[in-house]
């Protein structure tokens, strides 16, 4: 066995931004007042990690391609029997990558949701003005109510489902998203982490920031 980087430097950045992100996003809500505007600047930085995330699957390192994950049926229901071929755990198992793609799945519906979400009092998303009033009520009880309360079951599980592989399987997924690299057999192919993935890494994720600057002027806020 030798150590084979799996996660690449920004797949990794993004993992723990995203994380702080979304903390800071659940704590900011809760409290409201004055800590709105830090609730909306959190919501452009996770909208462009997002959209970062979407891209840097096409053309990011080997193991953190779309087209890497596990998602049949078969690959999932061998790996709950434990006669999966070992190669599908080397990135995101079959059940982490259904994981995966409902936490970005449902992040991605908050953040829309919060764009044109209205508080009535002080606070407004910057696409509020571009629907009708219903929908706005709509997306803001969404966005306060079930969504809010299922994006915290979704973290929650995320965690568990952590502290489960650590202390039953022992198997401890945490380091690996630390330095990037596991211990796999000589011939398992490595994720690209050099100086010119990280340069392109970095021109897309301004290149989403922009985007996202540019969607949230949209509604003139």
């Amino acid at each position: 066995m030798v150590k084979v980087r799996v996660w690449d430097l920004p797949t990794r950045l993004f993992h723990w931004a995203l994380a702080l992100s979304v903390i800071g996003l659940v704590l900011t809500g809760q409290v409201g007042g004055d800590a709105m505007p830090w609730h909306f600047r959190l919501g452009h930085v996770v909208f462009t990690l997002l959209l970062f995330r979407l891209c840097w699957g096409f053309v990011g390192g080997h193991w953190s391609r779309w087209q890497q994950l596990p998602l049949s049926w078969r690959s999932l229901k061998g790996y709950w029997q434990g006669t999966h071929q070992p190669e599908l755990s080397t990135g995101h198992n079959p059940a982490g990558s259904w994981s995966v793609l409902l936490m970005l799945g449902w992040l991605s519906v908050q953040v829309t949701t919060g764009m044109v979400s209205d508080d009535e009092i002080a606070s407004a998303g910057p696409w509020t003005s571009l629907v009708s009033g219903a929908l706005v009520s709509t997306a803001t009880a969404w966005h306060k109510g079930l969504g809010k309360g299922l994006l915290i079951t979704l973290v929650l599980l995320h965690v568990g489902a952590v502290l489960w592989y650590r202390l039953r399987r022992r198997q401890n997924l945490v380091p690996a998203m630390v330095h990037g690299d596991k211990l796999l057999p000589p011939d398992s192919p490595a994720s690209r982490d050099d100086a010119r993935a990280r340069v392109l890494a970095m021109a897309l994720l301004l290149l989403c920031a922009l985007a996202v600057r540019w969607a949230s002027a949209l509604g003139g806020a």
